[in-house]
């Protein structure tokens, strides 16, 4: 646990990591956006079409997103078991309370994350 964190501070985020865990499962487990569009619907034409095939993409990169969002919520929970939670997995610096208050399954400090995005 990072030296930043007392008890209570870390039980908080473990709770927020549990919840956000439930919440993308139960959104998943609830997704039909995602379902290949039948070419048999009735639709009024070809943007109609077009509009629903789009409509199946962007549900469908959202999905993506929030499966990797579940795999990182699943590894801040088992760093939190290993006692090694809230360490930059970059620089292994503490990442701070408010940084992982604000996205408990961050595995990079503020300045790793801006680095990584100026790289990409």
């Amino acid at each position: 646990m990072s030296k930043e964190l007392n008890e209570d501070q870390l039980a908080e985020l473990r709770d927020d990591l549990l919840h956000l865990q439930e919440q993308l499962r139960e959104m998943l487990a609830q997704d039909e956006a995602s379902k290949p569009v039948q070419l048999d619907q009735q639709l009024v034409g070809r943007l109609s079409r077009m509009d629903a095939i789009q409509q199946q993409e962007m549900a469908k990169a959202n999905r993506q997103q929030s499966e990797r969002r579940r795999v990182t919520i699943r590894r801040a929970l088992e760093s939190i078991a290993k006692d090694d939670y809230g360490f930059c997995h970059s620089c292994d610096e503490p990442i701070g309370y408010p940084r992982l208050k604000a996205r408990p399954d961050t595995p990079l400090c503020l300045r790793c994350q801006e680095g990584a995005e100026r790289d990409h």
